[in-house]
This record gives C-alpha cells, structure tokens and sequence, in this order.
C-alpha cells in the first residue's frame, strides 16, 4: 500500500472510532435519563401518603403514650419529607415507626 492510502485509511478508523464511543455515550445517556423519570414517577418507593396515620418514635417523643405521637399525614413533600396536620415543620422518614 501507498503511504498516502494508509494514512488515509488510518484516518478513517479513528473517525470510525470516535464515531462508535460518540454512539455508545448517547446511548447511556438516553438511558440514565428514562431510569430517572421512571424513579420519580414510580408510586412504590413513596413511604407515606396524604392521610395516612404515623406514629413517630418513643424517643423523639418521650413520655406521651401512642395514640398522643400519631398524626396525619397533609402533603407529600418533592423531597420525602411530610407536612402533618396539627404539627408544624417538615418531617423526615426515619423519626417515625416502621410500620408492623
């Protein structure tokens, strides 16, 4: 082979190349970005629900009996966290009992 058509043919597998990991990048891409849209739209992994009853845990709440540390659920935060009727503030999942 000529010098000329081996450089040329060189070029043309580096090109082929950057071509295919160009490829194989967007791929992944459009990949990652379903996985994110079906996490946060799949219902399964929310812990709680508007107008569900929780409890928070004994310690947090030391010398009230159950029934004094449940409360209902409003809203559902983005985030995970809760908004409660008749407390105030945002509350994360692990100050509760795990549900039986």
């Amino acid at each position: 082979m000529k010098k000329s058509t081996k450089r040329l043919v060189g070029g043309l597998m580096i090109a082929a190349g950057s071509l295919g990991a160009l490829g194989a990048l967007v791929v992944k891409k459009n990949g990652e970005r379903r996985n994110r849209k079906a996490d946060r739209d799949s219902p399964a992994s929310v812990w709680a629900r508007p107008g569900m009853s929780v409890t928070f845990r004994a310690e947090l709440m030391p010398g009230r009996d159950r029934a004094g540390r449940s409360f209902r659920v409003k809203e559902l935060l983005p985030s995970g966290r809760v908004l409660l009727d008749g407390t105030g503030g945002e509350h994360a999942e692990n100050e509760f009992e795990h549900i039986r």
